[in-house]
């Protein structure tokens, strides 16, 4: 995978592959947030961002049809950025992603969101960036938080998987999986089957 590393020690599936709960089918409506602190004073700021790859049903394995990362949004509308942090400074969540799944052209019937931590000054991993948090929630309903513990050596991870069934009904899958990867190449193997 040219300088990129999986480590199977470090994913993780709850439920054995099945959704989290029976709270997580029929999903129409979700906010990934993520937050951490801030660099030292005098040293380069932490920089982490959130990715999301929208996937055809005909392909949904293979190469994303787009991108949504770097404070912008799906061509349709239907998954924005609305807050891109570059330092972690700030209260509350410092990047917040909108996905509305109800929305998605029925030829889209996979999302797979991810973090990967933009490299500037040597290679910085999740263990070394204090108190990363993302939290995934529908409405009021938390349907996963992770500190990302578990990918603390690595620069990137997937951190949820949606995915539409034959009705059209989305459900939520979370998916801890870690990569060794820059932000560009990671959103190139992010969608890799689990």
């Amino acid at each position: 995978m040219g300088g990129t590393s999986w480590r199977n020690g470090s994913a993780r599936s709850r439920g054995g592959g099945s959704p989290v709960s029976s709270v997580s089918k029929g999903i129409e409506k979700v906010e990934v947030g993520l937050k951490w602190d801030p660099s030292p004073a005098g040293s380069s700021p932490n920089d982490l961002d959130i990715i999301a790859a929208t996937y055809a049903s005909d392909a949904p394995y293979g190469n994303p049809v787009y991108l949504v990362h770097f404070d912008s949004r799906s061509p349709d509308g239907t998954i924005t950025l609305n807050r891109d942090s570059r330092t972690g400074q700030g209260f509350g969540f410092d990047e917040v992603m909108v996905l509305e799944l109800d929305r998605l052209a029925p030829t889209y019937t996979r999302v797979v969101v991810g973090v990967a931590i933009q490299q500037q000054e040597g290679q910085r991993v999740f263990g070394d960036i204090p108190n990363t948090t993302v939290r995934i929630r529908e409405g009021y309903t938390e349907l996963a938080q992770s500190d990302l513990a578990d990918v603390a050596a690595h620069t990137a991870s997937t951190v949820a998987e949606f995915t539409r069934d034959e009705s059209g009904a989305w459900s939520f899958r979370e998916v801890i999986r870690g990569f060794d990867a820059g932000p560009t190449e990671f959103a190139s193997l992010m969608g890799a089957k689990i």
